[in-house]
């Protein structure tokens, strides 16, 4: 018994340590919104000596232009919100189809899908751009290179993750809803998609947290700057030539990060086993 406890006691130990280790930039990233330029080069302390307000005083301040803070915000999530719903719609069922289904070409296709996932993303970056060029959608009011792709299943990862649950859910599900008089869709729909949830969360929140870190989508294919979103209006707050405030970029960030924060915590009670995992 007492072995038991030192041995708890060790990893409490270790896990708390690791947890400052992880929340300390955080920590961090929100005591240097209280600091001036000075004093964030001068510090690796998380508590500011000389407290200033001025970085969230002028985080909803406009730099000038067409665009803010809070247009900035409301076009990341004009893309991100689309963008998760068609990835969920497109990812699985693209995946049940692979774990699901026999057709012709499918080891084939099997192997092409994996093989893409080698496949670096800036080589892609070149080709997408000449083929949505002649499509006519750079610079789209509605972000179409930006969400498009997200319905035809294009972050493969997050396909073959899902074929693995996929496979994971015995077939005897399956066979049961047929009795039952199901068609494929219906068995997905209502009984394979329900076990799958804490997944299919999962996946919402790697492709929230993607799309609003994206920088390089937005740079190539946004152009006007009304239509920016944060990755991009952040960046174009850092000018090398003439200085900036670092407290407000920053605070800037932590407004930026709130929602995915949230949301984070909303999702996390549905992503545990207990919440809608698969329970023989």
């Amino acid at each position: 018994m007492r072995k038991t406890a030192k041995s708890a006691l060790l990893r409490y130990i270790l896990l708390t340590a690791g947890a400052c280790i992880m929340i300390y930039p955080l920590l961090w990233l929100l005591g240097a919104t209280f600091r001036s330029n000075s004093e964030i080069f001068a510090s690796a302390g998380i508590l500011p000596l000389h407290p200033v307000t001025e970085g969230w005083q002028r985080a909803f301040t406009s730099y000038g232009g067409q665009i803010s803070l809070l247009k900035a915000l409301r076009n990341t999530y004009l893309i991100a919100v689309p963008k998760v719903l068609l990835t969920l719609l497109s990812v699985t069922l693209t995946a049940y189809g692979f774990a699901r289904f026999s057709f012709a070409g499918k080891k084939l296709l099997t192997v092409l899908l994996l093989a893409t996932l080698f496949l670096p993303q800036t080589v892609l970056y070149v080709p997408q751009f000449v083929l949505f060029h002649h499509l006519g959608w750079i610079d789209s009011p509605q972000y179409l290179p930006l969400i498009v792709p997200a319905a035809l299943a294009g972050d493969t990862v997050l396909v073959v993750m899902l074929i693995q649950f996929f496979r994971g859910i015995p077939r005897t599900y399956d066979e049961a809803a047929r009795l039952d008089g199901c068609n494929s869709l219906q068995t997905l729909l209502y009984i394979l998609v329900p076990l799958l949830r804490p997944v299919l969360i999962s996946v919402g929140v790697l492709q929230l947290l993607w799309t609003v870190n994206d920088y390089m989508g937005p740079l190539l294919y946004v152009k006007t700057p009304a239509r920016y979103p944060l990755s991009v209006y952040i960046k174009l707050s850092m000018d090398a030539d003439t200085g900036f405030a670092w407290n407000r970029v920053l605070a800037v960030c932590c407004i930026a990060m709130l929602p995915q924060i949230l949301v984070y915590f909303i999702a996390q009670r549905f992503m545990t086993p207990e919440t809608g995992g698969i329970k023989e």
